[in-house]
C-alpha cells in the first residue's frame, strides 16, 4: 500500500477508534447539562445544571452511595490482600505441586455466568443474616477480587530474584525479617497494582451488590441502575460521571505501578 493512502487509513482507524472510546463519554457529558432534549432535535433543546442540583441535594443520595461505594470497595481491597499476599508468596515461592491448576482455580468464579452465580450465593447468605449488609457485600466482592489479586500479587512476588532473599538470610536476617525488610518492599508495586484493580472492580461491581446488598446497601452503581430503570437519563449519566472519577485516576496508578516485566512472570 502506497504511502498517500497509508496515512488517510491510519487517521480513519484512529478517529473510529477515538469515537468508540470518546463518543459514549460525550453522550454523558451532554446529557448531564441536558434539561430538554426530545427526537428528533440533535442536541438538546434546554441546558442547564438543575439535574446536578438534584444528584447532589442531601435527598438524592448521591454522594452517600458514593462514600458507601468507597467504604466498601477499601474494606474489600483490605480483605482481599490479607489472603492474596500469603497465597501469592506461597505460589512464587513454594514448591507446590500442580501450581498451574491452582492458579486456574482462581478464574473460575470468571468461568460461569455470574447472575446464577450470585442468586445461589445470596440464598446462602441469606441463611446466615448476611443478605442486606455491608459485611455479605464485602465478602462477594472480595471473592470476586481474588481473581486479580492472587495473579498479580504471584508474579509481583516471582519477578523478585531469589538471591536477594538468600543475601538477606546469609546476613543473618530471620526468615520473617526478610520478608518484611526485602521481598515485601520489593513487590510493592506489584501489590499496589492489585488492590487497585480490586478496588476498582468492587467500585463498579453491581450484579452481587444487587442480589446480596439490595435494598439497604445501596451503593452508586445501584442507584444508576435504578435511575436508568425509571428513565432518568440525566440523573444516570451525572452518576455515572461520578462512578468515572475515581476509575480514571486509579487506572493511572496502574499504569504506574504495574510493570511489563511483572506480569510476564505469570507464566513461570
Amino acid at each position: 500500500m502506497s504511502a498517500s493512502f497509508r496515512w488517510p487509513l491510519r487517521a480513519i482507524l484512529l478517529g473510529l477508534f477515538a469515537f468508540a472510546i470518546f463518543g459514549p463519554l460525550a453522550n454523558l457529558l451532554i446529557w448531564s447539562v441536558a434539561e430538554a432534549w426530545f427526537w428528533p432535535n440533535k442536541l438538546p433543546s434546554q441546558w442547564g445544571f438543575r439535574f446536578w442540583e438534584v444528584v447532589f441535594r442531601p435527598s438524592g443520595r448521591a454522594m452517600e452511595s458514593l462514600w458507601l461505594s468507597v467504604w466498601i470497595a477499601l474494606l474489600t481491597t483490605a480483605c482481599a490482600l490479607a489472603l492474596s499476599i500469603p497465597a501469592g508468596y506461597a505460589l512464587a515461592r513454594g514448591k507446590l505441586p500442580w501450581r498451574p491448576l491452582v492458579l486456574l482455580l482462581f478464574l473460575l468464579p470468571q468461568a460461569f455466568p455470574s447472575l446464577p452465580v450470585y442468586i445461589n450465593i445470596a440464598r446462602i447468605f441469606f441463611t446466615f443474616d448476611l443478605n442486606g449488609t455491608v459485611p455479605g457485600v464485602v465478602l462477594v466482592h472480595t471473592v470476586h477480587g481474588l481473581v486479580y489479586s492472587v495473579w498479580i500479587a504471584t508474579a509481583a512476588f516471582a519477578a523478585i530474584e531469589p538471591e536477594l532473599e538468600q543475601a538477606a538470610r546469609n546476613m543473618g536476617a530471620t526468615a520473617p525479617r526478610t520478608f518484611f525488610e526485602v521481598t515485601l518492599p520489593l513487590a510493592a508495586p506489584g501489590l499496589v497494582a492489585s488492590a487497585i484493580f480490586v478496588f476498582l472492580e468492587s467500585l463498579d461491581e453491581f450484579t452481587g451488590s444487587f442480589f446480596v446488598g439490595a435494598p439497604e446497601v445501596r451503593t452508586l452503581p445501584l442507584l444508576l441502575y435504578n435511575a436508568s430503570a425509571g428513565g432518568n437519563i440525566q440523573i444516570a449519566s451525572i452518576s455515572a460521571l461520578i462512578l468515572l472519577v475515581p476509575s480514571v485516576a486509579f487506572m493511572l496508578l496502574v499504569e504506574r505501578f504495574l510493570k511489563g516485566e511483572v506480569m510476564a512472570k505469570l507464566g513461570r
